[in-house]
């Protein structure tokens, strides 16, 4: 009997994920987490006002969700200066970016990124055939001139560039951003995934002029504010480029509970601050633990801390998987040079105490095994 007429594009695709999710993980080995580092969630949780505000949006979940997520798209306004107009609310940034690919995006079409950036990215692109051209990152950060060049030689409908950066925690100035803004080639729009950015300098951080037709932002209530869970992300860009979100987007997509959750979070300040804090006391630590384990910590400007573990990526993947045999999750960069390091995300006080013993003896055991 003929099963379902696939598109050739969809058959022809690897059976691929972007990331294993840590359930699965747990699912596999049968037992919990003992430290949940791997994924960037916010393991200080979300402020108690959107706890409270989800709670009695709960009463109300037998409707549907605002399909315009009106009430949220006017505070994120007001917050960043903008037009409700310039901002669309999706399903976390994974979703606003398989939208923003499937607008652009024909089979054949070029997509610059750089080789070891966000996978997700190229999972969309795939699944729309793309074509991706890649360039490496210059000392562990993204390439701005790199990437500004491969979009010239390909003719690129889309450039990617997250700041601060996944997966090693780097970034660049708002000058240097607005730089590559500046210098892209006529019809190429620079997709700035800016989802760490709550972490981040002051001077990593662009100014808004939302009416940009060269660039679109997007940010997340999934990292600083704790809301991984409920999947909300906006995107901020240009009125005529937003509009377009309209014919393709889900509109239910963000339900009435995360739309409530993101508006109170968006209006505890206070929280988000002492999240911050709390996240920056995590990276001294960290660094901390790493250094007396004859380990690096890099520079970062996230919610997690990437770890140079002193070799090469064969000997940082027997650290992570030391680590995931003692119950810790973390992960690590796919790509050489960056493979050399694990990704950790900066926990609780408790987390950390967790990591420590763990990470000492991953580490020993993996130095051992590649000695020999």
């Amino acid at each position: 009997m003929p099963g379902p007429r696939y598109t050739p594009l969809v058959a022809a695709l690897p059976a691929t994920v972007p990331f294993v999710g840590p359930e699965a993980h747990m699912r596999a080995s049968g037992r919990e987490f003992r430290a949940r580092l791997g994924a960037n969630e916010s393991v200080f949780g979300p402020s108690p006002m959107a706890i409270e505000a989800m709670e009695r949006a709960a009463q109300d979940g037998w409707m549907y969700g605002d399909s315009e997520s009106h009430d949220l798209r006017a505070a994120l306004a007001a917050h960043h200066g903008v037009a409700p107009e310039n901002i669309v609310v999706g399903e976390g940034i994974d979703g606003l970016l398989g939208t923003l690919v499937r607008l652009l995006v024909e089979p054949g079409d070029p997509v610059v990124t750089s080789d070891g950036a966000y996978p997700t990215f190229n999972y969309h692109v795939a699944g729309f055939g793309g074509v991706l051209h890649k360039v490496p990152y210059r000392d562990d950060r993204e390439d701005p001139a790199a990437l500004l060049t491969r979009a010239e030689e390909v003719g690129a409908k889309l450039v990617y560039l997250s700041n601060p950066d996944n997966p090693m925690g780097s970034w660049h100035s708002a000058r240097v951003i607005q730089r590559m803004i500046d210098a892209l080639p006529d019809g190429t729009l620079l997709l700035l995934d800016e989802a760490y950015v709550d972490f981040a300098p002051e001077e990593a951080a662009l100014t808004f002029v939302a009416d940009d037709p060269r660039v679109i932002r997007m940010r997340t209530f999934s990292k600083a504010y704790g809301l991984a869970g409920l999947r909300v992300g906006y995107a901020v860009g240009a009125p005529g480029l937003i509009a377009m979100f309209d014919r393709i987007r889900n509109h239910f997509g963000v339900s009435r509970i995360a739309q409530a959750g993101a508006l109170a979070a968006l209006m505890d300040q206070g929280w988000l601050e002492d999240v911050v804090a709390q996240v920056a006391d995590a990276r001294v630590t960290l660094a901390e633990i790493a250094e007396r384990n004859g380990a690096f910590a890099l520079p970062s400007a996230t919610n997690f801390t990437a770890i140079d573990c002193g070799g090469d990526g064969a000997l940082a993947r027997k650290v992570l998987e030391g680590l995931m045999a003692r119950d810790i999750f973390v992960r690590m960069p796919a790509v050489a040079p960056l493979d050399r390091c694990i990704r950790v995300t900066l926990g609780r006080p408790e987390d950390l105490k967790a990591f420590e013993p763990a990470f000492a003896e991953a580490l020993a055991e993996a130095r051992a095994e590649t000695a020999g």
